[in-house]
């Protein structure tokens, strides 16, 4: 992805309001597939990281694992919000 169309997509994303959290139960099946639906919708998604799923792991571990599980692209990693583009 270039330069350009990353920035665009970062300027997009400041206006996202996170379309669900992630908790303490951490990456399961049922999130990854509700995060699938979303990516296909919209394409581009916030997801917020709640302080207790990141007792074990830290946001950027967790946001490269949906990343992989999702088959879309880390756009960004804000505080505790991740942005994933597809």
């Amino acid at each position: 992805m270039d330069k350009d169309r990353l920035h665009e997509l970062k300027a997009e994303a400041s206006q996202l309001k996170p379309v669900m959290n992630i908790g303490k139960n951490g990456i399961t099946e049922t999130v990854v597939q509700e995060i699938k639906k979303h990516l296909k919708a919209d394409h581009l998604i916030k997801i917020k990281m709640l302080k207790s799923s990141r007792e074990e792991k830290d946001t950027t571990t967790i946001a490269e694992e949906l990343s992989q599980a999702t088959a879309s692209e880390v756009i960004e990693i804000r505080g505790n919000n991740v942005v994933l583009y597809k």
